[in-house]
């Protein structure tokens, strides 16, 4: 059985649902963008202003969703600078059941035919040694921009919550939740971090009418002038009892300050009283890249995977 059509929040719980049967058993073949929680961040903070460029496929056997492709086409975006910057590629993100296999060349043929028109990226996991070959056999190469130093691929770190250090903020800094800090501060923080952002109330609101969003595992940092700092969500897996980060930022003027330190921390143990053992969080993984890798580094967390980003040029 397969379907055609524009990705629903309907659809993300199904593609959830088979992210945490794959990563309770093939962890390093789950890819950074098909995690359980990267899901519900993208398609909550993306669907009410992108959804529409958004096309999904679904492959389903003895009535159980083994494979999912969801095509995201190219599209403007507006950015809080006030800037429109158009995206002229297209990219695809994607799971197959290791169990099925060999629907990867299906997944695949429908990207080319989707996309067809305009050059096209995918992020295959780079311990997925089929799944690479399959992608090249199509015509798919490693996308030049993940080469060298400053290469843009990411890195899934992980650790356990057994021994997770009590965290220590700056003296007149404070923890808040997002639920009591409100909406407009929680955007703001996020805005504030990743500035240039395409962040909105809307998409903020968007976020957290996702399965998965936790209002008490929302978590900013603010500083003695009510400025919030720092912010981070998690997102709580419980069949297999992990958490995951996604997004932590800092504000650029209280930086180097162990703001995120003492926030990861702060999450970690939240995470542990709420049942998770494990916690994830990806990161730029190459050399030139060290700045996340090396806070996350100093919290407890390892590489578990990587990403090895491939493109299709339009011909």
């Amino acid at each position: 059985m397969t379907n055609l059509e524009l990705l629903t929040a309907a659809d993300v719980q199904l593609m959830q649902g088979l992210a945490q049967r794959v990563t309770a058993t093939h962890p390093q073949l789950v890819n950074a963008d098909a995690t359980y929680g990267e899901l519900a961040w993208n398609w909550g903070k993306g669907h009410a202003a992108h959804g529409a460029t958004w096309q999904r496929r679904l492959w389903f056997a003895g009535g159980r969703l083994v494979a999912w492709a969801w095509a995201q086409l190219p599209h403007r975006v507006h950015r809080s600078d006030g800037q429109w910057r158009d995206v002229t590629t297209a990219n695809l993100v994607h799971q197959v059941h290791p169990d099925h296999a060999d629907l990867l060349d299906e997944v695949i043929d429908w990207y080319d035919q989707t996309a067809a028109h305009c050059t096209r990226t995918v992020v295959p996991s780079a311990a997925d040694g089929l799944a690479l070959k399959r992608w090249a056999a199509h015509g798919y190469q490693t996308d030049p921009s993940s080469l060298g130093d400053t290469g843009v691929w990411t890195q899934l770190n992980q650790r356990d919550l057994t021994d997770v250090a009590e965290p220590a903020l700056p003296e007149g800094f404070r923890f808040r939740g997002a639920d009591e800090a409100g909406p407009e501060a929680a955007v703001r923080a996020h805005v504030d971090a990743w500035a240039p952002s395409t962040y909105t109330a809307e998409a903020y609101q968007g976020v957290r009418q996702t399965a998965g969003y936790r209002g008490d595992l929302h978590i900013l940092v603010e500083a003695p002038d009510t400025t919030m700092a720092a912010s981070a969500i998690m997102w709580l897996d419980e069949v297999n009892r992990t958490v995951e980060f996604e997004p932590v930022g800092t504000h650029p003027g209280f930086r180097r300050q162990g703001l995120a330190t003492a926030m990861l921390l702060h999450g970690m143990r939240l995470a542990k009283k709420a049942g998770a053992v494990h916690a994830t969080v990806a990161c730029l993984g190459a050399p030139g890249h060290p700045r996340a890798r090396g806070l996350y580094h100093g919290v407890g967390f390892r590489e578990l995977s990587r990403d090895a980003p491939m493109i299709r040029y339009q011909a």
